[in-house]
């Protein structure tokens, strides 16, 4: 069974989003919260699976509330989603560089929301390339300078040639085919590079791609 906590300061939208998640056989709703303050006090005490935080909340806005999530030690099985009205809002980037699995519009099919839960309970990143070109095309573009890190050079050529997929919203399958490899083997090496890079999740990993040079902000382009 999955566990979800749903923050948003709108008793009409948590409400909505209860009605859908409660309906599958899978998925259970153990919390809500109005604000970020009470989304950390609920995840350090109901400890769920996946913690859907809206971006704008009172006296605590979602972005730091994934912060304090994403950063506390005993809360490192929960995964972090934002939700967000606009595709492109400007806290998004922020809150991958927190450490939130990715995000989810608040106007996405209730079809599409279940999916992202599950994804995201499995620890899978919810990027997709249809949205996340753009994002990530906008905002990694707003680093000053690359910061490389010592840490990637642990990475084996080939564990890199991984990665800039990762960043590219590829799936292990789509990597698999890409690569002529198997899904399998994709899979140990994602898992090997956020081992070595210390990254909670595949989200991380597209940060550090573009923060660290790896991949341009001007989508899939590695740096030569």
């Amino acid at each position: 069974m999955i566990k979800v906590l749903l923050a948003d300061d709108q008793g009409l939208v948590r409400a909505g989003f209860r009605s859908i998640l409660d309906d599958e056989d899978d998925i259970t709703v153990v919390g809500e919260a109005a604000d970020g303050e009470q989304a950390v006090a609920a995840c350090r005490e109901l400890r769920p699976d996946v913690a859907l935080l809206d971006v704008r909340m009172p006296r605590m806005d979602g972005l730091e509330a994934a912060r304090r999530i994403t950063s506390d030690a005993r809360l490192d099985a929960v995964r972090v989603v934002i939700l967000t009205t606009f595709d492109l809002d400007e806290y998004v980037y922020g809150a991958l560089r927190a450490g939130a699995t990715g995000f989810l519009l608040k106007d996405t099919e209730p079809a599409e929301m279940i999916h992202a839960v599950r994804v995201a309970a499995r620890g899978d990143a919810l990027i997709t390339p249809s949205v996340t070109r753009r994002l990530i095309g906008e905002f990694a573009g707003r680093v000053e300078a690359p910061r490389p890190g010592a840490r990637l050079r642990a990475l084996t050529d080939r564990e890199r040639e991984v990665m800039v997929l990762v960043a590219g919203g590829l799936s292990n399958n789509e990597i698999a085919g890409r690569l002529v490899l198997s899904p399998a083997t994709v899979k140990s090496h994602v898992s090997r590079i956020m081992t070595k890079l210390d990254a909670r999740d595949r989200s991380q990993l597209v940060v550090l791609a573009y923060e660290s040079g790896m991949v341009n902000p001007a989508w899939m382009r590695p740096e030569r």
